[in-house]
């Protein structure tokens, strides 16, 4: 199957994220968390050892939980490219 130019750049913008040595807020965390979620079709359960860290990871994924696998990508790459500038 070819990848499309959004999948592309939203696996690109998955590695800009990950190689990124800032610090991020933690809502921000949080949001790209459930967009990756939500375009990798991805729903097992968190697996933090920490229960508050799981809530907060399904709290995130319960709030995005309407979006498109597409939306999710586009939201993801808007997202970290607003705040990784």
């Amino acid at each position: 199957m070819k990848k499309t130019n959004l999948h592309i750049e939203f696996e690109a913008t998955v590695d800009l994220v990950n190689n990124f040595t800032e610090p991020l807020p933690a809502d921000i965390l949080l949001k790209l968390y459930a967009y990756y979620k939500i375009a990798n079709s991805n729903f097992d359960n968190p697996g933090s050892k920490t229960p508050l860290i799981n809530a907060f990871k399904a709290n995130a994924l319960f709030q995005a939980k309407n979006m498109s696998k597409k939306k999710a990508m586009q939201a993801y790459i808007e997202l970290a490219t607003k705040e990784l500038k």
